[in-house]
């Protein structure tokens, strides 16, 4: 190995030391979005160091072909230590700007598309299914209304066969009508709490 190749690959690997105190700055920062979930933190820190490893190792092989000597991973060390000493706090102030013109860069459009996308895709929605609902209960009011039309006079030919029929049998179905009434009360005040819950979301 020549030494210009040697100066040269001493001069890449300050750099690459350099490098790497920024991107473990940035990459220790960011950890805090995912610290709680244990499985990722763990998977992201392998990823991490072995993408960084290969990044280094290839920069090695391009300057002098890939050899590593004691030099190499001194120079490394060096500067990964300049950064520390010299470029840490500045790097760190800088790294909480850019996080926080990123924050503010998605925040304005993550409420950008709520409010021209989804918020009236969603209101949409809620008005098409309020209009059904609606038009579901003037069909049922209708059919209610036409069936009742319907079954008057039988159920004035009933509650004259009712007065004819004896007593026992008439307490059997007054059972058989408070069941029916029940049932009847369940079911309505099913649908109130239904109708209710619905309208009260949209």
């Amino acid at each position: 190995m020549s030494l210009s190749i040697q100066f040269l690959t001493m001069i890449t690997m300050v750099l690459s030391g350099f490098y790497l105190g920024i991107v473990q700055e940035t990459f220790r920062r960011l950890t805090y979005y995912w610290k709680r979930r244990v499985f990722l933190t763990y998977f992201l820190e392998i990823s991490f160091w072995l993408t960084q490893t290969a990044i280094i190792l290839y920069v090695l092989f391009r300057v002098n072909a890939g050899e590593i000597r004691v030099y190499v991973i001194l120079a490394c060390l060096l500067g990964f230590s300049i950064y520390q000493v010299l470029a840490k706090a500045a790097y760190k102030r800088l790294l909480e700007w850019i996080i926080r013109i990123v924050s503010a860069v998605y925040r304005f459009f993550r409420n950008l598309v709520h409010t021209l996308i989804i918020s009236p895709i969603s209101w949409i929605i809620r008005t098409l299914f309020r209009l059904v609902l609606w038009i579901l209960m003037l069909i049922g009011t209708i059919l209610l209304f036409i069936l009742k039309v319907v079954i008057t006079p039988f159920r004035w030919v009933g509650m004259g066969i009712y007065h004819l029929i004896p007593d026992g049998f008439k307490k059997n179905l007054h059972k058989l009508a408070g069941f029916y009434s029940t049932m009847k009360n369940i079911c309505y005040k099913g649908y109130k709490k239904l109708e209710k819950l619905l309208f009260k979301r949209g």
